[in-house]
């Protein structure tokens, strides 16, 4: 039937009733999505990754602490972070305290992502000897991760969540790890002693991240397991002999790099005699980068051949080292042989898939530093293990404590599981030579008294020798491997060399300075 008129306007025209629940229906809709926009732009975004740990504002990466199994988005050290949580769940509430190992697990450099891995497989080692073969001894060891991000970057709101640890049910004791000789490590150890927390380096070896005589005690509570760069200096100067009239430094001009800074000076006082001034290269604000360093080692390289030098002094990082190493392989005096010597950073060259084998082939010989070798305290025919600073059989039990951590071999040439390894037991040490009698654990302020006990018959039959410290936390004529780099990029052990130019006695107790 067709509309008529009248319909059609009762239609048009609304009544009070049907105006007033229309205003009713629209308020409300109104309202509703008012509230959703508002709780869109109120409701935080969720930046947590796992317990502990989450992505600062800004950044993708995952850092924080954490004991159960998080890996940080690393796939490679999903094993041994298993392993780790795995362990810490034997532990019994109220009878363990907790260690971190406190590394910039998310790097994206290569050899610093290897580093890592086997440094928490170091770690991981002893606190199973720490918890099943120590003959029961207490407090239990739990161990977690600490991820301070890309180049250190976010070592703040990691050490913050560190100090808050110290209380129950954590009982934070002790921070190892902090292996990297940068300003943000120097910051970071800072602010762990300040706040009275003992921490134990691996692999830093400026020799101004330290205390001492000079120095004070500005890190109350640090210890180091390996020598500093003053220390290698002098361990290469003895091994090498080398005659300051016909040797040539190279060096870096980057300032804020304690590693750098302390071994080019520990380098020049080794070379007063030295007829050249250093020839000089920048690298970049981000040392693993590769930036234009290349372009300066080629230059570099002519004006070596323009000298009488045989042995070159090299005081930089491990990208830089290599580049050098590879400008020299297309040098122009080929026919002279070179023998290059640097410090520690040289480990990383075994593993850097973009160092030039062939340069090794040209007359060069590559040594460095080592501060840990897995041919050190190992028997060899021809090779004589020195009968003090050291013990075969420290090692030995090492090797057993290494093949727990992955259900593969660990690389051990980079020496990197042997300190970190070393690093937990000196804390473990520490924590249990602090805990009175009677006790289930120490008290805080009481394990960074320990250090100037560590020496004669209470030093740590390290795996990379003994571990005897000076009143200041330091390690006392610690072995240093001389390691070279073969033609084929392995790394191979020539002999130790000592700080002090011969082993230390059997008693190992630091002699008094000054």
């Amino acid at each position: 039937m067709p509309d008529r008129p009248l319909d059609r306007l009762r239609r048009r025209v609304r009544t009070p009733r049907q105006k007033l629940v229309a205003a009713v229906v629209t308020a409300a809709v109104v309202v509703g999505l008012g509230g959703y926009g508002i709780s869109r732009l109120t409701t935080p975004e969720d930046r947590s990754c796992a317990p502990g740990v989450d992505r600062p504002a800004g950044s993708s990466e995952c850092v924080g602490v954490n004991g159960e199994g998080h890996a940080f988005g690393i796939a490679e050290l999903d094993e041994v972070a298993r392993a780790i949580h795995a362990e810490n769940t034997l532990v019994t509430a109220g009878e363990y305290v907790t260690v971190a190992v406190l590394l910039p697990l998310t790097s994206t450099d290569s050899g610093m992502r290897g580093k890592v891995l086997h440094e928490l497989q170091g770690a991981y080692a002893y606190q199973y000897r720490a918890n099943h073969e120590s003959n029961s001894e207490t407090p239990k060891i739990r161990l977690v991760l600490a991820n301070t991000g890309q180049g250190n970057a976010h070592w703040r709101p990691t050490v913050d969540r560190l100090i808050a640890m110290t209380d129950a049910p954590d009982r934070l004791r002790a921070v190892s790890g902090v292996a990297t000789s940068s300003t943000e490590i120097r910051d970071t150890v800072t602010a762990l002693t300040g706040a009275g927390i003992a921490v134990v380096g691996t692999t830093i070896t400026a020799d101004d991240i330290a205390n001492g005589p000079g120095a004070g005690n500005r890190y109350p509570g640090l210890a180091r397991v390996s020598p500093t760069n003053g220390d290698e200096a002098k361990a290469l100067a003895h091994f090498g002999k080398v005659d300051a009239a016909k040797a040539f430094l190279v060096q870096d001009t980057r300032t804020g790099d304690h590693y750098t800074d302390t071994l080019k000076a520990a380098f020049a006082a080794n070379l007063k005699g030295a007829p050249h001034e250093p020839a000089l290269f920048t690298s970049p604000a981000d040392p693993t980068a590769e930036g234009t360093t290349a372009n300066t080692f080629r230059q570099i390289t002519h004006l070596i051949c323009d000298t009488r030098a045989e042995t070159v002094f090299f005081a930089g990082r491990h990208t830089q080292l290599r580049q050098f190493i590879n400008a020299l392989g297309a040098r122009g005096c080929v026919d002279r042989h070179f023998t290059v010597l640097t410090g520690d950073e040289g480990s990383y060259l075994g593993a850097d898939e973009k160092l030039d084998r062939n340069a090794l082939k040209a007359k060069l010989t590559v040594r460095y530093a080592a501060l840990a070798h897995p041919d050190a305290w190992r028997p060899a025919p021809g090779r004589q293990v020195p009968s003090t600073g050291g013990s075969v059989v420290a090692y030995s039990t090492f090797l057993t404590d290494i093949a727990r951590a992955s259900k593969k071999p660990v690389p051990l040439a980079d020496g990197q599981a042997i300190v970190a390894y070393d690093a937990m037991a000196t804390a473990v040490h520490a924590i249990r030579q602090a805990t009175p009698q009677g006790s289930h654990y120490p008290e805080l302020a009481d394990v960074v008294t320990q250090w100037p006990q560590v020496k004669g018959s209470l030093r740590v039959q390290g795996a990379s020798g003994w571990i005897c410290l000076d009143n200041y936390g330091n390690p006392y004529n610690k072995a240093v491997p001389i390691v070279e780099l073969a033609q084929d990029g392995s790394q191979r052990f020539v002999q130790i060399a000592w700080p002090e130019g011969k082993p230390p006695t059997l008693s190992c107790l630091p002699p008094k300075r000054g």
